[in-house]
C-alpha cells in the first residue's frame, strides 16, 4: 500500500509524516508523531478520550482520517501547558479533584477548552452539554463540571 504525505500544524508546529490510507488521526498522533496525550479508549467514538481540536473544533481522533487534517491545525492536550505552567483548566482539574483514574481527562480537558474558547462564561447546563460526549467512570462528573466552571470564573456548586 502506498503511503501518503501529510502536512499539518500539530500544537503550533508544522509536521510532515507519511500515512497509510485509512490511518486514523489518533494513530498518526500517537505512533507517528509521538504525542500520546490523546488516549485510545473505545476506538469507536463513544468515550471521547481521544478528543482533539481541529481548527478549534472538537473532533474524535479515532474516527478522523489522518489525511483529512492536511493543511489544518490540530491541538492536543499537550498544547495546553506552557513549559512547567499548567493551563487554567489543568489547574482547576487538579484543585477540584476532577481527574481520578485519568482515562477521561484528555478528552474532558479538550472538550472544556473548546467550550471556553467559544463561550468564556458558560452556564452549568452548557458545561454538561459540552462534555456529554465523554465517559467518566470515576468522578460522577460533578468534580469535572465544577472544575470547568471554576476555570471559567463561574460559580462552583458545593
Amino acid at each position: 500500500m502506498a503511503k501518503t504525505a501529510l502536512q499539518f500544524r500539530h500544537n503550533g508546529s508544522e509536521v510532515a509524516i507519511f500515512v497509510d490510507g485509512g490511518t486514523n488521526l489518533l494513530v498518526a498522533l500517537r505512533e507517528l508523531i509521538g504525542d500520546i496525550t490523546p488516549k485510545f479508549g473505545c476506538g469507536q467514538g463513544g468515550c471521547g478520550t481521544c478528543s482533539v481540536l481541529i481548527d478549534g473544533e472538537l473532533h474524535l481522533s479515532c474516527l478522523t482520517l489522518a489525511e483529512t487534517v492536511a493543511g489544518r491545525s490540530v491541538e492536543t492536550l499537550d498544547s495546553l501547558k506552557q513549559g512547567a505552567n499548567l493551563h487554567p483548566l489543568q489547574r482547576a482539574f487538579a484543585e477540584n479533584f476532577a481527574a481520578q483514574c485519568g482515562y477521561c481527562t484528555p478528552g474532558m480537558l479538550m472538550a472544556a477548552k473548546a467550550l471556553l474558547d467559544r463561550n468564556p462564561s458558560p452556564s452549568r447546563a452548557e458545561v454538561v452539554e459540552a462534555i456529554s460526549g465523554n465517559i467518566c467512570r470515576c468522578t460522577g462528573y460533578e468534580p469535572i463540571i465544577n472544575a470547568i466552571l471554576a476555570a471559567s470564573g463561574g460559580r462552583v456548586s458545593a
